[in-house]
């Protein structure tokens, strides 16, 4: 028997470009149904992460011409990753497979087909990793690559060059639901649950229309997000430095000890202040990345819902809420 899928669409100001993609999304989904691969239960659903133009009553207009589209609404915009877990919840239940896709178009739609026959050969989760960049510029390459990079190096397990793209089959988002964090890192955390696993590469084309809502200042934000909220490493990092640092200062007050002693001490006012300054800098970094650690766990500790479900297409029901209760 085909299995069911719903295909998750995170979506924050998208006006522009979803009623342009959401056509592509439908095509490839019925060209899917046609061809015996999946079940026609199948099904689109948009989640509007507190879009700010019309984006919402796009989705309700969509929903209503077309029974395979389907979306809910936050109550107020969450971010990317709490949106797209949203969806993923809601379409737990009522579904064998899940894909996740943002909205923009730029990933190969048409890889879909190779994921679902990587789960039909027994991949709980399929990952879809980028074949190549060279539709970025350098700089985006750059400091692309340099963070799957630097997220391997602090400890975090990550796909090389994987994003968001990827099958999750039902049985991965059971287990998936137990993960009660609310410092959200789904690259970081899949990973975590095991399972069988696959990847398949595609190629990643130019947003068709509208503009990026993931600048530098955001990817920053997220590999920060990914680093403390899934690896203790930095602060390994920082015991190890502090260790060092002991060893070189108490090296160099023998040393001043025996120059003084030995009667050559000479005035060392620049030196001095280098040395002090050095050591007020590393503190700091270091008290910046413990204080980043206590504020995941403050945050942690609150049990605040990581979304909540405002509105729903064709139902009166109003609110949800993603909470820790089982």
């Amino acid at each position: 028997m085909a299995p069911v899928l719903c295909i998750v669409i995170p979506c924050y100001n998208e006006e522009e470009v979803l009623p342009v993609t959401s056509e592509i999304f439908l095509k490839e989904l019925e060209t899917l149904i046609e061809k015996g691969k999946i079940s026609s239960d199948s099904r689109i659903l948009f989640v509007n992460d507190g879009s700010k133009d019309k984006t919402w009553s796009l989705i309700c207009e969509m929903a209503e011409k077309n029974t395979h589209f389907s979306g809910i609404s936050l109550s107020r915009n969450r971010g990317h990753q709490n949106a797209l877990l949203a969806g993923l919840m809601d379409a737990k239940e009522s579904c064998d497979i899940t894909v996740s896709i943002d909205c923009d178009g730029q990933d190969d739609i048409t890889a879909i087909e190779k994921m679902v026959d990587e789960y039909i050969n027994g991949s709980e989760v399929v990952y879809g990793v980028r074949s190549r960049r060279d539709t970025d510029t350098f700089f985006k390459r750059f400091t692309a690559e340099s963070f799957y990079k630097f997220m391997g190096a602090m400890g975090t397990e990550v796909i090389y060059n994987h994003a968001d793209y990827r099958l999750i089959s039902a049985k991965v988002l059971k287990e998936l639901s137990e993960f009660r964090e609310v410092n959200l890192f789904l690259r970081g955390m899949i990973p975590l649950v095991g399972f069988k696993s696959s990847t398949v590469s595609y190629e990643r084309h130019e947003r068709i229309a509208g503009k990026s809502h993931y600048p530098l200042r955001k990817m920053a934000a997220l590999a920060m997000d990914g680093i403390t909220s899934l690896s203790v490493t930095p602060l390994r990092i920082i015991t190890s430095l502090g260790i060092i640092i002991s060893i070189i200062s108490f090296i160099g007050t023998i040393w001043a000890v025996v120059t003084r002693f030995s009667g050559s001490a000479v005035d060392g006012w620049a030196s001095l202040t280098c040395i002090v300054c050095f050591l007020g800098g590393i503190q700091l970094i270091c008290l910046g990345v413990i204080g980043e650690y206590i504020g995941k766990i403050y945050m942690e500790v609150k049990h605040r819902p990581r979304y909540i479900i405002a509105e729903r297409t064709g139902s009166k029901e109003s609110e949800h809420s993603g909470t820790y209760s089982k």
